[in-house]
């Protein structure tokens, strides 16, 4: 790994690196996970790791430098198809998740159309991370993801895809199931889609996110960074909430009234 020097005669690689190591030592203490009724199992109390007892969000002292290192992890990129919210967004949500895992399908149904009122404030960004971990049709679904997104339809396959859960590895994300979530999903090009499903660049795509999320210690899905706090699981949407009011103020940004009821992609 190539490295450019930084002040105090430390690296960027090396800050990057304790980065990685800071969050999978927060992950892995962090072993609060939400059965699908939102209830979490009991935290794991530590000396330096602040754990709520009635969420799976987990809360640090870290070095400013490493802190930074992890709101890095957001990407802010203005063509990003399975973003939305301002790159600009004072907080940005990132989740780590598979389309055959149910907590996140719980998550997609349950809690991001509550978020959406953030996104349409301006307040939030929300950046999906492809990380399969349930097999093959994890991947047909992630790579099926990559496709909608580079047609500007990500938002709305993973509305099809999350609609109900699903039996994992029993035919549900099968090519041609894939196509017809894809069309019903309004996809407008549907030879492209399945070009671009089969491309180099879809895997390049979920390598990349899922190297990144095993980098910082995810091993289950769902999980998410708000901003620098890291969040477990199919947590209410009042975890959600505080954390990012919580980011909101940290990052100066006051609250911004919003529209009750509003709903989002």
């Amino acid at each position: 790994m190539s490295s450019t020097t930084s002040g105090g005669g430390r690296t960027r690689g090396t800050v990057v690196a304790a980065a990685a190591l800071v969050a999978v030592v927060i992950l892995g203490l962090a072993s609060l996970t939400a059965t699908p009724g939102g209830t979490p199992s009991a935290p794991v109390a530590t000396p330096s790791t602040s754990a709520s007892s009635a969420t799976g969000s987990v809360e640090t002292q870290m070095p400013p430098e490493l802190e930074r290192a992890l709101l890095a992890l957001a990407r802010r990129d203005v063509d990003d198809g399975s973003a939305t919210g301002r790159v600009d967004a004072p907080v940005v949500l990132v989740e780590y998740a598979d389309f055959q895992c149910p907590y996140c399908g719980k998550f997609a149904r349950d809690t991001k159309p509550q978020l959406m009122k953030y996104v349409q404030d301006g307040t939030l960004r929300i950046e999906w991370r492809n990380f399969p971990i349930f097999g093959d049709e994890s991947t047909a679904a992630a790579r099926a993801g990559y496709a909608a997104a580079q047609q500007g339809r990500f938002w709305e396959f993973y509305n099809v895809a999350f609609s109900k859960e699903r039996t994992r590895n029993s035919g549900a994300f099968a090519p041609g199931k894939l196509e017809k979530m894809a069309r019903e999903a309004g996809v407008p090009d549907l030879d492209r889609f399945r070009a671009d499903m089969k491309s180099a660049a879809a895997q390049v795509a979920i390598d990349r996110d899922s190297e990144e999320g095993y980098r910082i210690g995810v091993t289950s899905t769902p999980a998410f960074l708000v901003n620098a706090q890291p969040i477990l699981g199919a947590q209410p949407f009042e975890v959600f909430e505080a954390a990012i009011e919580k980011a909101r103020l940290a990052a100066g940004t006051p609250p911004v009234a919003s529209s009750p009821g509003v709903t989002g992609k």
